[in-house]
């Protein structure tokens, strides 16, 4: 049973919960009570502004891999940056494969390896770990910030407040510089009971997620898990747990701490990290996601969202059904370009995938593995269409899976065994065959994740399922199975873990800065010029998305594009390009007209077309005098709400540099979304209604730079089209000082160029 609070709740002692609109007679006030949350503490400890209302954090350490801080170190080295002032984890766990481009990703790696020289940074090389598995062992620890650019840092089961966002907020702090945010909602998840024997991690996640995501019940807050079902599991499972919670899309998460957090750390050689973590005797909460764990099931999350969760059994008792609203889906995610069915996978009343994958930071775990090779011992995947795919999170996990046998039993089952690597969770390894279904225990499901390509015909999709409810499939030579059907759980013997790779491989250069210089391969370039904010702007519309939601992996398409990341203007030809083929053409011809002023050329001139838009400008009262030349031009989508999933900063970025200035929305999926398109210069406009204006058309802002500097909840905007220019209201939503003058500044490059001098 999982129940969802309408208010706000008190939590006594760590174990009763009371509405507050029952509350009587408790020793505290509510603002005290509020203090008494283990986020409030953690978030106090690392705030810098004096102001708990407008936080201002600096993080104990931050991560990165290699899609990501390639770009990161190039912003932080155009900016000023001499050195890493914090430990700062560069792993190599996504281009791993360098199997795109030529040399170009293993060019990433060695560009990585001497900023880790260059600037004092530690080295994951590839293979070697994927960014949160290496992080949970070597850096999280309870009562710690960490900081990364992957959506999935979570660390919460270790007691560490972890925060995926975009590469500027990482760039903040390698200039020395703070994450603002408003203090944020905390919402209790309040565990009672304990797991039954056949459920795993994911199943528990998979089921919050369903609960909470379309509701946006936790949005932007931080998720606190308390109360007595988080002793009846151990860390490890707790981390699988807590990884999933970026797809509720909080903020961040914590867990209160016991022996097992304690057991893990120190297994892990850091008995020194563990602390105590739990509320005070009275603790206020914001809302409450009330879990009995014992009444749990195996679940499925059916294509194209964790959310879109069900019971195995469930959806095994009503396949047709639930599979037609599936395929419903598929044919608006595909437009058409290629079918994708379901039913005709239905065989004597069964479902029958095509593959199955355990990886990554949720999947490839210590336990979750040994109770798949617990499953799979002596029993065979088949030599059919079906293949299952293990990817071990770490060397070290890898290590004593192997000394104990797990390794052999999994491969002699059918199972091909690997080495870390994220490219399941983000569609670079094991895309499936075409109309193919994969079944994974990763991250996500969004659409064309999982590598196919819709505007080449090819479409497959992914299912999430724990990985014992996947081992009992490949038992069952791929037809859909429940975990619950087997009898094999909870035979797990202690992990021992062994660092001996990590001291062999890691480079650990932190506070030793200064040894090298960076090295570039042919594909990693420069962020490009990108022009300060004028007075006056003129947008034009140049893709409409009524989707109720976009993701980032629309936005740019995660996979193999992932290889162009260290080049701008190379990575920017695939943006939006499996949801809207024709934005990149249009935004780069609006571009053109912008270098064009900048350069000192007659816009006018340029498109004889943009007469008639600035005599429409003209009849504005107030803007008879408007002149074209001091006039930014840029491109703007408009989404209902863009944003959702990636913390990938080339989302925001890869429309900047081909031409975007700004955004409408209705809102923003995500707060780290919106920070990008802040720290990329662009505008992030909100309006309520339905969007009166198409592609094609232009919109005029005047006076926007006074707007930055006073009331963002109404600003005026003009839909220019047919000769006409007819009104709209749009608003921005609180921005920060800093933020302000970012996008004043063109973006965070300029804005940090601009205070050196």
């Amino acid at each position: 049973m999982i129940k969802l609070y309408d208010g706000g709740v008190y939590l006594r002692n760590g174990t009763d919960l009371i509405p507050e609109a029952e509350a009587r007679d408790l020793p505290v006030s509510k603002e005290d009570a509020k203090k008494g949350t283990m986020a409030y503490n953690i978030l106090a400890a690392h705030n810098t502004s004096g102001d708990m209302g407008n936080l201002r954090l600096k993080f104990d350490a931050m991560a990165s891999h290699d899609i990501t801080f390639v770009g990161i170190v190039q912003t932080a080295k155009a900016s000023g940056m001499t050195e890493f002032p914090i430990p700062y984890v560069l792993t190599n766990c996504h281009n791993s494969l360098c199997a795109v481009g030529g040399t170009i990703n293993e060019d990433d790696h060695m560009f990585g390896l001497s900023a880790a020289k260059k600037y004092g940074g530690i080295y994951v090389p590839p293979h070697i770990a994927v960014i949160h598995q290496y992080m949970r062992e070597m850096h999280a620890g309870c009562g710690k910030m960490i900081l990364g650019s992957d959506s999935h840092t979570r660390y919460g089961a270790l007691g560490t407040m972890a925060i995926g966002e975009g590469g500027g907020e990482l760039v903040k702090q390698l200039l020395r510089d703070t994450y603002d945010v408003k203090y944020p909602g905390v919402v209790a998840i309040y565990l009672t009971g304990k797991p039954q024997p056949y459920v795993g991690p994911q199943d528990i996640a998979l089921a919050i997620i369903g609960a909470v995501f379309k509701n946006g019940y936790v949005k932007n807050r931080v998720m606190e898990f308390v109360g007595p079902g988080v002793a009846s599991m151990d860390a490890d499972y707790r981390n699988g747990v807590d990884v999933m919670t970026t797809e509720t899309t909080c903020l961040t998460s914590i867990w209160r701490t016991d022996e097992a957090t304690r057991d893990y750390l120190a297994a892990h050689g850091r008995p020194g990290d563990y602390k105590e973590l739990n509320p005070a005797d009275v603790a206020y909460y914001d809302g409450c996601v009330y879990v009995d764990l014992s009444t749990v099931k195996p679940m499925i999350a059916l294509p194209f969202h964790p959310s879109n969760a069900y019971e195995i059994d469930t959806l095994n008792a009503n396949l047709t059904d639930i599979l037609a609203e599936v395929e419903k889906e598929a044919a608006k995610v595909s437009g058409g370009r290629a079918p994708y069915t379901l039913l005709d996978k239905v065989k004597d009343g069964k479902l029958h995938v095509q593959q199955g994958v355990i990886a990554g930071c949720a999947g490839g775990g210590y336990t979750n593995l040994v109770e798949a090779a617990n499953a799979l011992r002596g029993r065979s995947c088949g030599n059919g269409e079906f293949s299952l795919a293990v990817y071990p999170s770490s060397q070290p996990v890898f290590i004593d899976l192997t000394r104990k046998g797990y390794v052999a039993e999994l491969m002699e089952a059918g199972a091909i065994v690997r080495t870390a690597f994220c490219g399941p969770c983000f569609g670079a390894g094991d895309t499936p065959c075409n109309n193919g279904l994969s079944i994974r225990h990763a991250t996500r499901n969004f659409p064309n994740r999982e590598g196919s390509k819709p505007g080449n015909a090819q479409m497959a999709a992914v299912a999430l399922m724990d990985a014992r409810s996947i081992a009992a499939t490949a038992a069952n030579g791929g037809v859909l199975t429940s975990a619950e059907e087997l009898d094999c759980w909870g035979d797990v013997p202690a992990y021992h873990f062994d660092r001996t790779v990590y001291d062999r491989r890691v480079y650990q250069g932190f506070g030793k800065a200064g040894a090298g210089e960076l090295v570039y391969g042919p594909n990693i370039k420069d962020w490009p010029d990108m022009s300060a904010l004028t007075d006056n702007i003129l947008l034009k519309v140049c893709s409409r998305i009524m989707d109720p939601v976009t993701t980032t992996d629309e936005l740019i398409p995660s996979g193999e594009t992932s290889s162009f990341r260290s080049n701008p203007l190379g990575l920017a030809e695939f943006t939006l390009s499996r949801r809207d083929p024709e934005y990149v053409g249009r935004s780069k011809a609006v571009d053109k007209l912008e270098k064009a002023r900048v350069a000192g050329q007659d816009v006018l001139a340029v498109d004889p077309k943009l007469a008639a838009v600035f005599s429409a400008i003209c009849l504005i009262p107030g803007q008879a005098d408007v002149d074209p030349a001091a006039t930014e031009i840029g491109s703007m989508i408009y989404a209902v709400k863009p944003g959702d999933g990636s913390a990938r900063e080339q989302a925001a970025s890869c429309q900047r540099v081909i031409g975007g200035l700004a955004n409408i929305t209705r809102e923003y999926a995500t707060k780290r979304y919106r920070s990008n398109v802040m720290n990329w210069g662009m505008l992030p406009f909100q309006m309520e209604g339905e969007p009166n204006f198409d592609v094609g058309d232009y919109i005029y802002v005047p006076n926007i730079r006074a707007a930055l500097d006073g009331d963002l909840s109404h600003i005026p905007a003009y839909v220019i089209k047919g000769g006409r220019a007819e009104q709209i209201d749009l608003y921005i939503a609180d921005m920060t000082a800093d933020e302000r003058e970012i996008v004043k500044a063109g973006c965070l490059i300029n804005y940090n160029r601009d205070r050196k001098h």
